[in-house]
């Protein structure tokens, strides 16, 4: 079987540098057994878009993901041109130490440090001045995958159900009535700096992969909690936010019924 492009899959996997370390994975216990657990990550399947950038892995395992079938558990072999590219000698800089500002007495080699728009990692310091190394960490380096294809979401609710998962963090509940999706957002984002940039993704993205989808909604409920009385006997009041056409602003309002356009 071969997935089309634009296909979205569930995918569990770990990856590890060959002959090296495991940097990635998708499955909590393997996270806390090569000393990469993240406390604040949910550990489950994570969703790929075959020959796409929206949720995009490194270029050799996409194309091996392609051509699998669900179910299948397969181990993958992605060479550094595939991979996180291949080192390049023109990307190893010697700067004045000084340009690292009040970093300069603290870091050390092996460290990441961002100097400009560009990070890189310290390989050398002596006599004033300091080697760094902009390529990828794992550049010239080939990677080993594990993975197991769980699903292909198919359908619009599989799909939007997916995206909503991996960009609200199973946070936020949806509905789908004809062409039109109704996403009520988890009080727990209202705060979020990124709330309205997280919006503008799942908005995309329905839309991108299930074009069929004509309008989106964004709903928030906020409650007014002095007005619940102790015994709880009463219900609170709730009310819903007016929708904004613009959804760039102020993360407390919602969305108005995005138009998909041409």
């Amino acid at each position: 079987m071969t997935f089309e492009s634009n296909s979205l899959l569930l995918v569990d996997f770990t990856a590890r540098v060959k002959d090296g370390d495991v940097f990635d994975t998708t499955y909590e216990d393997e996270a806390k057994k090569h000393s990469i657990h993240k406390p604040e990550y949910t550990y489950k399947p994570r969703l790929i878009s075959i020959g796409s950038t929206s949720f995009p892995v490194l270029r050799g395992f996409d194309e091996a993901l392609a051509k699998s079938e669900v179910g299948q558990k397969l181990t993958i072999e992605v060479e550094s041109a595939k991979g996180f590219g291949v080192r390049d000698s023109g990307k190893v800089r010697m700067i004045p130490l000084r340009k690292l500002g009040e970093e300069a007495e603290k870091v050390s080699i092996g460290d990441t440090v961002q100097v400009g728009d560009k990070t890189g990692i310290i390989r050398y310091i002596g006599s004033g001045r300091v080697q760094i190394d902009y390529n990828h960490k794992f550049a010239g380096k080939t990677i080993i995958y594990d993975a197991h294809v769980q699903q292909s979401l198919s359908t619009d609710k599989e799909k939007i159900n997916g995206i909503i998962d991996e960009h609200f963090d199973k946070h936020s509940e949806f509905s789908l009535t004809d062409a039109s999706v109704t996403v009520k957002i988890d009080p727990q984002l209202f705060r979020s700096d990124i709330l309205q940039t997280v919006k503008h993704l799942v908005k995309t993205d329905i839309f991108k992969f299930s074009p069929s989808i004509n309008s989106i909604t964004f709903t928030e409920t906020h409650l007014n909690k002095a007005s619940v009385p102790k015994n709880n006997d009463a219900g609170s009041k709730s009310k819903t936010d007016t929708p904004t056409n613009d959804d760039t602003n102020n993360p407390a309002k919602v969305d108005s019924k995005s138009k998909k356009t041409d």
